[in-house]
């Protein structure tokens, strides 16, 4: 199989696709051979016009991501490859066997091979979400592939639709259904049960990336007042509350994920004396409080979606974290997260510290966290280990 379109790079460009990198920038690129458009695939090329790797053509400054590395036809066999490879990985990792989680990602983008695309599995109900119109444009095949290779364990699978696509030929941008159908479903994560409404929720429904650092959390909590900020629908506050949390105090700008709050927290039968929800921008809840938390919870949406705005998203961190650690007991415990992906793990670290001089406190790190292995990392792509966690306690 020749795709018509082929992208041929410059001489010396070749070497991060021989390495298994799965982004071809537009400024490696040497010539285009046909009138590809957004999502169609391409076949990429060396200088010496040997092939090197099959792709999905997009405008800007990635002009195309790589699929496969071999020469092939994209037909049901190829997706039914692909996404079987990253099923067998959790299978291999226990997640269709739990008994105390059962929702977990089925499909990490490049990190299992398959850039612009996200699968969440939610007790039975898949969720896609394409961040690529080339992902995007296959969604039937690979709903398809998912159906065959998780037989009965799927009984739904709903497309999120393509983020910010508005007004584009065939990709609108709210979700439906390709498969069966399903309300908000309720999970479960190591034995805390949540509702998630995929379709009217953020991402495909709930952060899954936090699972084991909301467990490692709820382990020190025991007798302790905990501030969960951004708590959308509530996955830190209620292992905070599970993990015998004297008081959780849960804030929030959404009301209608403070109301997902109340659900989960009830759904755990947790009691509403020992947990308060507040409707209140985090920075304003910080500035206007004086009683003090034994612990902290810190995890904001992402501060920079853009290179431009890292410096930005930098002072925001600093200053975010500044308060929060003015604020928090002696010997307190700072959980401090960001999910931007522009924002490196190291100047992440260096903002949290500055913080903390900022604030006059002294502080120690206990543990640097990251994403579950169910969100695993393609050692050619290190951009996709994009969650960072700091656990500090303050002195």
């Amino acid at each position: 199989m020749q795709p018509p379109v082929k992208i041929i790079l410059k001489p010396g460009k070749e070497s991060p696709l021989r390495r298994f990198h799965l982004w071809v920038f537009s400024g490696a690129v040497q010539a285009v051979e046909g009138n590809p458009q957004d999502g169609d695939w391409v076949g990429i090329y060396g200088s010496d016009n040997r092939f090197l790797a099959l792709g999905l053509y997009s405008t800007g400054s990635i002009l195309a991501r790589v699929v496969d590395f071999a020469r092939r036809a994209p037909g049901p066999g190829f997706w039914a490859e692909k996404l079987g490879h990253a099923l067998a990985l959790r299978q291999r990792l226990g997640f269709f066997e739990s008994r105390t989680t059962n929702a977990f990602r089925l499909v990490n983008a490049e990190g299992d091979g398959l850039p612009g695309l996200i699968v969440d599995y939610y007790n039975g109900v898949v969720v896609l979400q394409a961040q690529t119109l080339g992902m995007f444009r296959n969604r039937e095949e690979i709903s398809y592939g998912l159906r065959e290779l998780l037989g009965r364990r799927a009984r739904a699978v709903y497309d999120k639709g393509l983020p910010g696509a508005a007004g584009q030929e065939r990709a609108p941008p709210r979700g439906y259904f390709l498969h069966g159908f399903s309300g908000p479903v309720e999970i479960m994560e190591h034995g805390c049960r949540f509702e998630v409404d995929f379709v009217e929720g953020q991402k495909t429904g709930f952060f899954l990336d936090q699972r084991e650092n909301r467990r490692l959390l709820g382990d020190h909590c025991a007798r302790k007042d905990v501030l969960d900020l951004f708590a959308y629908t509530g996955g830190f506050s209620v292992y905070a509350a599970r993990g015998k949390a004297d008081s959780v105090v849960s804030v929030d700008v959404s009301g209608k994920a403070l109301e997902a709050v109340r659900r989960n927290l009830e759904l755990n039968g947790l009691a509403e004396a020992r947990c308060a929800i507040h409707r209140e921008d985090a920075f304003g809840y910080l500035d206007r409080i004086e009683e003090g938390f034994d612990v902290m919870i810190l995890d904001p949406p992402a501060f920079a979606k853009q290179h431009p705005a890292v410096r930005q998203a930098l002072y925001g961190y600093r200053n975010l974290n500044g308060k929060a650690i003015a604020k928090i007991r002696k010997d307190g415990l700072l959980f401090t997260f960001s999910c931007s992906q522009r924002v490196t793990r190291d100047a992440f670290r260096k903002a949290v510290f500055a913080a903390s001089a900022d604030a006059r406190r002294s502080v120690r790190l206990l543990g640097q966290l990251s994403q579950p292995s169910d969100h695993p990392v393609n050692a050619s792509h290190p951009e996709g280990e994009y969650l960072k966690g700091l656990v500090l306690a303050v002195d």
